[in-house]
């Protein structure tokens, strides 16, 4: 219920013609949702188009779709973008800019939207240089993200990649390493985490992924003193994100 309340809250197109000249027009799409069973030539067009741009499809009933977009939706109903996203060459250009080592979160899998939000807010009051998510199984730049963010997204470099595990491997090679947030991990306050440091949060429910995991260089605890044994994936940002902050400031 919460993805049909998301879809229909935000920037949103319908009609076979106008999403695949959407999609030929170069708006970003942010997610394509098709009536189940729907296969002729013009959706083939579309879905094409869709694998091209590797935008997330959802095929779904057509009573969603009723709900979503209304009776003119021909069997698909397109989300654009909130925003335009950023490179991840605009992260280090705004760390050298400021004379710091880079400082990225990298979210694997997050899906809330104001998780998301309130993620980026962190990230831009904790002086990261950027975030970047990836193109799958993960929430974007959707209106309800930018509210959430409370402005954050116009300020800080959202990037997209299509492959999360391979990006921290190309992030090595310039330098940078990788802290994930994992209950089972040592205690952050233990961790020397400064230098470029990328801070890899996961999924709401389960956590980092295994492969991003294994790339990532430590993993850091929060100590828990309470009743229950986990955080919301922001809160848990913010923590960890402000120890960096700590061990980064001068003396």
């Amino acid at each position: 219920m919460r993805e049909q309340t998301e879809a229909s809250s935000e920037n949103r197109i319908e009609g076979r013609h106008s999403v695949l000249e959407a999609f030929r027009a170069g708006q970003p799409v942010e997610r394509l949702f098709v009536q189940k069973g729907c296969q002729d030539g013009p959706v083939l067009s579309i879905l094409k188009e869709a694998k091209k741009k590797n935008t997330r499809v959802d095929f779904v009933p057509k009573e969603r779709l009723d709900h979503m977009g209304g009776s003119h939706h021909q069997g698909v109903v397109a989300i654009l973008s909130a925003l335009s996203y950023g490179e991840i060459e605009d992260m280090f250009a705004l760390a050298e800019k400021r004379g710091e080592d880079p400082f990225f979160f990298l979210l694997d899998g997050i899906e809330d939207p104001h998780n998301l939000g309130a993620i980026i807010r962190t990230a831009n009051l904790a002086g990261a240089h950027g975030v970047i998510l990836p193109r799958r199984r993960a929430v974007g730049l959707t209106s309800t993200v930018v509210q959430a963010s409370a402005g954050a997204v116009h300020y800080t470099p959202v990037a997209r990649t299509s492959n999360l595990s391979a990006t921290i491997d190309e992030l090595k090679k310039r330098g940078m390493w990788f802290v994930c947030a994992d209950m089972g991990g040592d205690i952050m306050y233990r961790q020397n985490l400064t230098g470029p440091i990328g801070l890899v949060i996961g999924n709401e429910g389960s956590g980092v992924s295994r492969l991003v995991r294994e790339r990532c260089d430590y993993t850091a605890s929060i100590p828990m003193r309470g009743d229950i044994d986990s955080l919301n994936a922001s809160v848990a940002a913010g923590v960890l994100a402000y120890e960096i902050v700590r061990q980064r400031m001068p003396g």
